[in-house]
């Protein structure tokens, strides 16, 4: 069965932070200059925000150059900071710390970034925007020069074993002169691309944290609205990267976080049995007695900040967001930086396209075009009259690519704010106490000029052996205060259709047991925070691979140490539904 096209000027994928920003900022851009220019943005998630999970803390800076009057339009920016708190613990005690002046609020707001996304895709959608939730893309599209040309949305309705099933629905083209991928961390077409422009080439590897976050509604006299709490050191030692957040919210909400760097070495280390141990300590646990857990989520993300940024455009497109890794990792903060990359990525590619340098068709469209397509227009710039370099030429190749994204993005604040932190992650390779040390050198002595950069390993390669570990002992959870990885995902809201294939791919299933559990004690049971992988004994161990418990966290595709495993989204629509995280 061939696949519709329907076709656009501007293709984003993912309804993020950053691919919303994209969207309004093209609108906005096409608004001004009295231009016809169709923009759609295709997620996964069954609704916008489904799909988002962060701490969050917003700096709004962002927000206001995008919509100044955002204040008036009712957006859910509720629960300003009020106190910021940073905490060293130790197995009893909590030791107060004089909190860095990167992490200070004064002026940030305590959100829910799927309730702000939620929001943006309303203005959106306002101002023209189309925006297709339940609709995962799955392929990227090039034309006959190599440029990217749009992407496709996966099949519906197939079989375990890939075959159509009786409700088969096969994907849709969405084709584009220019797509702009905010797939979030660790995005599976952002992978493919990096391969096939090189786009790593030059920068640092990227590094990763993994985030495990709960939502909790707490006893009204344990709640202090706009209360900021980090906590770094107990419960993990002091070669491991991580720390804590509890941010508490409006009604008697508090959104309690553990994040650990995925360069950690013990094989044994579970985040997420961290993160419930960590919720037992004295200073911590008051805060939850009485209170009952509401939500759950995990998601991996960017850390290697500065060095780590890739090439971002190519022909036919550009990163933006959290894939391109622009978390500022001292701030922990992400989404105003993931706001203003879709910004400029959005001038750059208007510009492009309004000055005639992206005039030749993205590719022809090889089915007719969807009735419901609203993209039955001629894309703006597009002159027949005006010539073209020819289709498959190198020239109309390089013609496609919003070569200025970086030059604009450097002279921005973003990269100067990345840029001035950006020794402060790998300065924790020495460890937690010459971390914090080097840390405050850079920040109040160098202030961000130090004369060198330093690097980052990839975090696959640092598992140790299992022989050469330390065990870890975690405690039972006690389903009031700690909670199971199954009991957990329950209340991620996390559905998939159990017939569809396996979105979890092996590239050898030999190396999940001759490598991974004779060598490493099998740790994808335990860096997966939803029960996904489990090893069973029936004659000799084989691994399982449980799907449908999958919260779209990526962790597997990044820290499995031998690169075995590959995350590729499953049917549109699956994956968690979190309510507002």
């Amino acid at each position: 069965m061939s696949r519709e096209s329907m076709e656009f000027d501007v293709v984003v994928v993912g309804a993020g932070p950053a691919g919303l920003a994209a969207a309004i900022r093209l609108r906005q851009r096409a608004a001004e200059a009295g231009a016809e220019l169709s923009v759609c943005v295709v997620e996964k998630g069954s609704e916008v925000g489904a799909h988002l999970l962060s701490g969050a803390v917003l700096d709004p800076r962002a927000l206001s150059e995008l919509l100044p009057d955002w204040k008036e339009a009712g957006a859910p920016l509720n629960t300003p900071a009020t106190r910021d708190r940073f905490v060293l613990l130790t197995r009893r005690h909590a030791i107060p710390l004089p909190t860095p002046p990167q992490m200070r609020n004064d002026g940030n707001t305590i959100i829910s970034l799927g309730n702000l996304a939620r929001w943006l895709a309303g203005k959106a959608e306002e101002m023209g925007v189309e925006i297709f939730p339940g609709f995962a893309a799955t392929e990227v599209l090039y034309d006959e020069a190599g440029a990217v040309a749009g992407v496709a949305t996966g099949d519906l309705g197939l079989n375990k074993d890939g075959t159509p099933g009786p409700n088969h629905q096969p994907g849709v083209e969405l084709r584009a002169r220019q797509t702009l991928f905010g797939e979030g961390c660790r995005g599976s077409l952002t992978k493919e691309l990096f391969a096939r422009f090189g786009l790593g080439a030059g920068c640092e590897p990227q590094t990763y944290g993994i985030g495990v976050k709960e939502l909790w509604e707490v006893e009204p006299a344990r709640h202090r609205a706009g209360e900021v709490m980090h906590t770094v050191g107990w419960p993990l030692d002091h070669g491991t990267y991580g720390g804590s957040f509890l941010y508490h919210l409006e009604d008697n909400q508090v959104a309690v976080g553990f994040v650990v760097g995925l360069d950690y070495t013990n094989p044994y280390l579970s985040p997420f049995e961290e993160m419930q141990r960590f919720k037992t300590h004295p200073a911590i646990r008051g805060v939850f007695e009485g209170g009952r857990r509401i939500s759950y989520g995990s998601r991996a993300l960017t850390e290697g900040g500065y060095q780590s940024v890739p090439k971002l455009s190519f022909p036919g497109g550009a990163l933006i967001g959290c894939g391109a890794g622009f978390m500022n990792v001292p701030r922990i903060k992400g989404i105003h930086n993931a706001m203003k990359s879709g910004m400029v990525a959005a001038e750059s590619v208007f510009d492009l396209l309004t000055a005639g340098a992206a005039l030749a068709p993205a590719v022809a469209p090889t089915t007719t075009s969807s009735p419901a397509a609203a993209a039955s227009h001629q894309p703006a710039g597009s002159n027949e009259s005006t010539p073209s370099p020819a289709a498959g030429s190198r020239e109309a190749r390089e013609a496609r690519e919003a070569r200025d994204y970086r030059s604009r993005l450097d002279a921005t604040w973003l990269m100067k704010e990345l840029r001035a932190v950006r020794n402060i992650r790998p300065g924790f390779h020495l460890g937690l106490l010459p971390g914090l040390a080097y840390a405050a050198i850079d920040t109040y002595v160098l202030r961000g000029r130090a004369p060198w950069t330093l690097g980052h390993r990839k975090d696959h390669e640092t598992l140790t052996p299992m022989a050469r570990s330390r065990p870890i002992d975690y405690p039972k959870p006690d389903g009031k205060l700690t909670f199971d990885r199954l009991s957990s995902v329950f209340v991620s809201n996390t559905n998939h259709g159990e017939n569809q294939p396996c979105h979890l791919k092996l590239a050898d299933p030999t190396r999940a047991i001759d490598v991974n559990h004779a060598v490493y004690g099998a740790p994808e049971t335990r860096y997966c925070p939803a029960a996904v992988y489990e090893i069973v004994e029936s004659n000799g161990p084989k691994l399982v691979i449980n799907a449908q418990n999958c919260v779209h966290c990526k962790t597997c595709d990044i820290k499995d140490p031998t690169q075995n495993i590959t995350w590729v989204p499953p049917e549109g629509g699956g994956g968690p539904n979190y309510p507002n995280m």
